[in-house]
């Protein structure tokens, strides 16, 4: 039977820093989306593509020069779908002690060489334990139901007043991963990183962090050559949280032509010079559709914490 579990090991380096000195959320995403396709391609025997990453709730930061751990467990099985569990744990390498920083719940779908899904060897619980992970992947179907349900009902248009950043630019060979497209991890990166524009300007300070990115759904892959638009939307506020939407999309940049490749919402915190979280400017919504998306992000909030998210 094919191994479920794999654990990437390595350190944090001074180029995975962000802004605010710890590891940019952006770069832990592309370490929990290479996990994942380990383990996913291991299980597989064959190439995988990431298809969903859920509710990434960030609950510390990862420092540069911390030994990073990266373990990814197939829990559960479709035809040709697996649900990959990630979690990262961090810590100094000299004491050996790792703390958690984040885990999720990702969804791989292996494909042939045409790109057509191909099927999986069926996971067969063999502990407890096993059981319980592959009930949890199961009961997660009907919050992630919900959620995209809720995301697709919203309207985004030139009719709503709330700020927002684009980022223009062609993707390039260094983004490419092992079947010729970009690497889903790379896209979150940059989802991280429009978000993070977008809410330094709207808080005037750069020492923002991500705790919190989900409903990542890829709808079709990437490639290296596309010309690629990542627009973050301010959403909403809370006291000390900005909640943004940010879609990707992406197209050949001789026609300028762009389909939707991506969309999320996350959700960041300001800190302040003890690195505690900040109160946040108050934005208030002024069109209908500023109104809708900022009751939507509030729903989504709820949904979350009615099925214990």
């Amino acid at each position: 039977m094919h191994d479920p579990e794999i654990t990437l090991r390595f350190l944090a380096a001074p180029t995975d820093a962000g802004q605010s000195g710890s590891v940019s959320a952006g770069r832990v995403l592309e370490w929990i989306d290479k996990a994942g396709y380990a383990a996913a391609a291991r299980w597989s025997s064959g190439y995988t593509v990431t298809a969903y990453v859920g509710n990434v709730r960030f609950s510390r930061p990862v420092e540069v020069g911390d030994l990073v751990e990266a373990r990814a467990r197939v829990v559960l099985t479709g035809r040709s779908s697996m649900h990959v569990t990630v979690q990262v744990c961090s810590g100094p390498p000299t004491t050996g002690g790792l703390e958690p920083a984040t885990q999720c719940l990702m969804i791989f779908v292996a494909v042939d060489a045409d790109g057509r899904p191909t099927p999986v060897p069926a996971l067969e619980p063999r502990s407890m334990e096993e059981r319980l992970l592959a009930e949890w992947a199961e009961r997660r179907k009907e919050l992630r139901a919900e959620v995209q349900a809720a995301m697709e009902r919203q309207t985004y248009t030139d009719a709503g007043t709330a700020p927002r950043e684009v980022l223009r630019f062609l993707a390039a060979p260094t983004d490419v991963n092992w079947g010729g497209k970009v690497h889903g991890g790379i896209v979150m990166r940059w989802i991280d990183e429009a978000a993070h524009v977008l809410v330094t300007r709207w808080a005037g300070d750069p020492r923002n962090v991500a705790i919190f990115t989900g409903g990542v759904r890829f709808y079709q892959p990437l490639r290296i050559g596309d010309l690629v638009e990542v627009e973050a939307r301010l959403l909403h506020t809370g006291e000390h949280a900005v909640h943004v939407g940010v879609h990707v999309r992406s197209g050949d940049p001789a026609t300028g032509d762009l389909q939707l490749t991506t969309f999320c919402r996350t959700v960041f915190v300001v800190l302040d010079e003890e690195r505690r979280a900040a109160t946040v400017p108050v934005w208030e919504p002024v069109s209908e559709e500023d109104r809708a998306l900022d009751a939507h992000a509030v729903e989504l909030v709820a949904v979350r914490e009615r099925f214990g998210e």
